[in-house]
């Protein structure tokens, strides 16, 4: 069954944070994770290029809107190299087929009777592009602020409306008949209130400013930004051609986000796209955000974490692995270079790195550089295997089907501890001289270990897990899930074993 996986698209005013590569790893382990599996995926990522504050940034920097997000957009393209990202296509807004798209929704929801002209007063926020109404904001010094903390000002413009009012009811329904389409709980049950509390219809356009959508048959409005925003997970499928090969992916497995935008992705979208008669998307799951050493992150504070200064620090793998590993996702979290090196230290360095140098440089000194052959005993079938090995795929697949990052990892680096205790536990280096035939089960049950964790682990760490499997001389085509049910060959030729991570000495 095909799997769609999508991040949101960022906004080009500002140049990629930790926030947008946090998003986009979740999202890209899941991906690289049901790849693992056999299935077939399409990630999508990519840029909203529209608005009042990408034409202001442009105007600011003295560009034209257009050349403007040529510009900022790279630099989100550069991020999906820098952090090793599997996403299979990226989207930008101001691309033609877009448009195409954005148009073609619009035009089947006038049809539909779903849009009307009128005009829109109310308190509009600049920074988030979205209306609130009076009762959500506060104020201070005489200047009213947004629930983000933006700004508001009143603004009154004719406008097109989305009658959102209408959906209310059908989307509580959509809710209660789908309990896993809002998550974490927390976030659903915020969305569920603001629904209760009553809706109102959505402005969807704006003529206070170009640079966005043309609304068609009225060129004096452009799409509002969500609108526009949101209906890129479909533009990226080939929408309107819905016998586009791409298609078949529709709908979206997951929509994954910040739990700012949540609203957006959990109202909007789905009331957009069942008026227009579309399926909605399966699942909306909106992470928390990040601080830095327990201070909120703000550019005015001057802690922003760029996370390419990060990966060039630490090495790649090591920050994806602490960013997932470090906190429940769907929670706030806190960046600390403390828990970073503590992390990569102890459990990449010492557990894992460690286990594996041990473990084929005895297989190299005592086994002629040749895999031993299966050779388990009750003790060992019924204990590290049956207790820790065996049901550690669907384990992991448990816990990444729920969004829990960190427990998954927890529940490969449980089994790591065990391997640990166990070759301790054998010390195959004295079997060597008392022992030789339970020395090389022993090996080869401790290589059998690793592989399973090299396999599991290559969504979080597809660079050095991919060097281990090599020196574990795991071939490319047995790299999946399902390739775990095969045993590698008696007397395979294993190469010489190389560190995998190098421990953070003095780390600032």
């Amino acid at each position: 069954m095909p799997v769609y996986l999508t991040t949101p698209i960022y906004y080009v005013n500002d140049k990629p944070h930790i926030g947008h590569a946090y998003t986009s790893l979740a999202t890209d382990v899941l991906a690289r994770w049901h790849r693992l599996a056999g299935e077939e995926v399409f990630f999508l990522t990519g840029t909203d290029e529209h608005g009042q504050k990408v034409e202001k940034a442009a105007q600011d920097a003295g560009q034209d809107p257009q050349a403007f997000t040529d510009r900022v957009s790279q630099a989100f393209r550069d991020l999906t190299a820098s952090m090793n990202l599997s996403n299979d296509g990226f989207i930008r807004t101001t691309e033609p087929r877009h448009r195409e798209a954005c148009q073609a929704l619009w035009k089947r929801l006038v049809e539909k009777g779903e849009i009307y002209l009128g005009a829109y007063e109310g308190w509009y926020a600049v920074r988030d592009e979205a209306f609130y109404g009076p009762d959500e904001l506060t104020e201070r010094d005489g200047v009213k602020y947004a629930p983000s903390g933006a700004p508001v000002e009143w603004v009154r413009e004719p406008s097109y409306f989305f009658r959102l009012s209408a959906w209310g009811d059908k989307l509580l329904k959509f809710y209660e008949d789908h309990p896993e389409f809002i998550q974490p709980a927390t976030r659903r049950n915020e969305v569920m209130a603001f629904v209760k509390s009553g809706l109102t219809d959505l402005s969807i356009s704006r003529t206070s400013f170009r640079w966005g959508v043309p609304v068609p048959g009225d060129d004096a409005h452009v799409m509002y930004v969500w609108m526009d925003a949101l209906t890129n997970y479909i533009t990226a499928l080939g929408y309107p051609d819905e016998k586009s090969e791409l298609w078949k992916f529709w709908p979206a497995d997951v929509h994954m986000v910040g739990k700012d935008i949540v609203r957006f992705h959990a109202i909007y979208w789905p009331a957009f796209l069942m008026a227009a008669d579309l399926p909605p998307p399966r699942r909306v799951f909106a992470h928390g955000w990040w601080t830095n050493e327990g201070q909120k992150i703000s550019k005015s504070v001057g802690n922003v974490i760029d996370p390419l200064a990060l990966v060039q620090e630490f090495g790649l793998d090591p920050v994806r692995y602490f960013l997932l590993r470090e906190v429940p996702f769907g929670q706030d979290g806190d960046f600390s270079r403390a828990a970073l090196t503590n992390r990569l230290n102890g459990e990449l360095a010492d557990a894992l790195g460690n286990l594996a140098n041990r473990v084929l440089s005895l297989i190299q000194r005592n086994c002629e550089t040749r895999l031993p052959g299966v050779a388990r005993s009750a003790a060992d079938t019924e204990g590290l295997f049956a207790a820790y090995l065996d049901p550690l795929p669907s384990r992991v697949a448990e816990r990444l089907d729920k969004m829990e990052f960190h427990l998954a990892l927890e529940a490969v680096f449980e089994a790591v501890r065990e391997a640990n205790g166990y070759i301790t536990r054998e010390a195959p280096w004295a079997l060597k001289k008392t022992d030789p035939v339970r020395m090389l089960a022993v090996l080869r049950n401790l290589h059998d270990a690793l592989r399973v964790f090299a396999t599991l682990l290559q969504p979080f760490m597809p660079d050095t897990m991919a060097r281990l499997l090599d020196q574990l001389g795991v071939p490319p085509e047995a790299r999946s899930l399902a390739a775990l049910a095969t045993p590698l060959p008696e007397g395979l030729a294993l190469p010489a074993p190389a560190p995998l991570f190098q421990k953070i000495q003095n780390a600032a």
